[in-house]
């Protein structure tokens, strides 16, 4: 069966694709090129069937895509959400690369708030870039919400992580919580910031290039940046 879906992927190959990838993700390792919606439409497929579990299983998974693929899967599976997690636990150590994270955190189903919170704590604390990220990428898309922020604003504080994509992550969720909560983030910003001094230059960037800053709260953020922390 795998080796039937691995030949339905090489089936799928975009040389072109595959090299512009090679160029904007570091790590990425063996690749076919596949665009995402592609992808994603057979993720869908292959969860909807019963032998999804038999794809995310596989550790014989060198291509970057079917990793994609593994990830995408898990998050359309349709199981109880003890079982989920023991799936998300086994892939997270597979993630290498910034878009292997970013793919798989998913917009999670109601049922799946509250565990994967819970779930995700000892990953912000972890001493592995990708782990680091996957929490703070999950939070982003799911937990930057008045439950939450106050609790993940102290998880973003807490990362030391020096990896790149680590705080790069960091920046990225301080940006949405910005759009979201200006007022809070202002303060949260502009009153010791726990930041180191990279992330939060990061952070103002992040924020600055939101097409969704008003111009007041660009003058703000211009303004705070060149003060300094």
């Amino acid at each position: 069966m795998i080796n039937t879906l691995r030949e339905q992927l090489l089936a799928m190959a975009d040389p072109a694709y595959r090299d512009f990838n090679a160029s904007l993700i570091p790590g990425i390792g063996p690749s076919i090129g596949i665009r995402i919606p592609r992808l994603r439409e057979l993720a869908r497929q292959i969860a909807r069937g019963d032998t999804w579990r038999d794809v995310v299983r596989c550790d014989d998974a060198p291509y970057h895509e079917e990793r994609l693929l593994q990830g995408m899967v898990i998050g359309y599976a349709r199981c109880p959400i003890d079982e989920k997690l023991e799936w998300v636990a086994r892939f997270v150590p597979k993630i290498t690369n910034w878009a292997l994270c970013d793919c798989f955190c998913w917009k999670l189903r109601p049922a799946e708030r509250d565990p994967m919170w819970r779930f995700i704590q000892p990953y912000f604390t972890s001493p592995h870039e990708f782990e680091v990220r996957f929490a703070v990428v999950m939070s982003t898309a799911n937990f930057i919400d008045e439950e939450h922020l106050e609790a993940l604003l102290r998880h973003l504080a807490d990362v030391r992580h020096e990896g790149y994509y680590a705080r790069m992550g960091v920046a990225w969720a301080v940006s949405v919580a910005f759009v979201r909560f200006p007022e809070r983030m202002r303060r949260w910003l502009a009153d010791d910031c726990p930041l180191d001094e990279w992330t939060f230059r990061m952070s103002c960037r992040k924020i600055l290039e939101s097409l969704r800053t008003g111009a007041a709260d660009k003058t703000f953020i211009r303004t705070l940046r060149q003060s300094g922390k």
